[in-house]
């Protein structure tokens, strides 16, 4: 038996996912090009290769009982001095985001998991920088917005090379379009950069 590690995340669609990360490209972060941009719903979690099958099952219903709803960004925020960490902020989709991360760990299913800080939807932009490099993001970024309406999330694998890649993508159950929130193109998958970089 193998394992494989597992992560849960919201991409960030097109034209906004490609802008941040090669923003975050050019602050320095080296995981840049490592996984699309996005807000986690499950961080980075160990499972065995074998409950693949659970997982997929369980986030199927996770899915399905979902609905589109919007989701905006604007400005930037920071986790320093607890942890090396500037982001963009989700100012729309807070609660839908949380309730959701909940379902995908939740106690009956496969990834259930504590959390190492309390949840707290955001857009990582550079991690484990130099300060100067942080500080250059949190100004930068200040006045970014992004807006649309987020109809699906995605399960991801890390690679041994570093890489993060899109295994399957769970559209939300059959919703409405919300009027005047536009819909984006998803951003690509992630540029498969040499394991010294990520």
């Amino acid at each position: 038996m193998g394992t494989v590690t597992l992560g849960v995340s919201i991409a960030v669609p097109e034209p906004y996912g490609s802008l941040l990360q090669e923003r975050r490209a050019g602050f320095g972060d080296p995981v840049a090009h490592c996984i699309p941009t996005h807000v986690t719903l499950l961080p980075p979690t160990e499972a065995d290769d074998s409950a693949l099958p659970s997982v997929e099952a369980h986030l199927t219903r996770v899915a399905a009982a979902g609905r589109p709803f919007p989701m905006r960004l604007s400005g930037t925020g920071t986790f320093r001095p607890l942890s090396p960490v500037v982001f963009v902020k989700v100012v729309e989709g807070v609660s839908a985001c949380t309730q959701l991360q909940q379902r995908v760990r939740d106690a009956e299913g496969p990834l259930v998991r504590e959390l190492q800080f309390p949840y707290h939807p955001h857009v990582t932009v550079a991690h484990g920088i130099a300060d100067e490099a942080m500080d250059r993001a949190y100004e930068e970024l200040s006045g970014f917005e992004a807006e649309w309406t987020c109809t699906s999330f995605a399960l991801y694998e890390q690679g041994a090379d570093g890489v993060w890649r899109m295994l399957r993508e769970y559209a939300f159950g059959a919703g409405p379009k919300l009027p005047g929130v536009p819909n984006v193109p998803a951003q690509g998958t992630a540029v498969d950069a040499p394991a010294t970089t990520c």
